[in-house]
């Protein structure tokens, strides 16, 4: 059976006008993605990490 070259995705959550999502690529890394209305933000996982470290602190 071929390897699959196409990302495997998961929503994280969602909201009415917001989605959070990751894909597991065919290389084993994953990469997380923000959708906001029209603007995508793409990270990888430690910039994921650092990114979410900043939301938790805007409390």
């Amino acid at each position: 059976m071929a390897k699959s070259t196409e990302p495997k995705t998961e929503t994280i959550t969602e909201t009415e006008n917001y989605l959070a999502w990751k894909a597991v690529e065919p290389d084993g890394e994953t990469t997380y993605h923000l959708e906001l209305n029209n603007v995508t933000l793409h990270f990888f996982q430690e910039e994921w990490v650092e990114f979410l470290e900043l939301v938790r602190q805007l409390k």
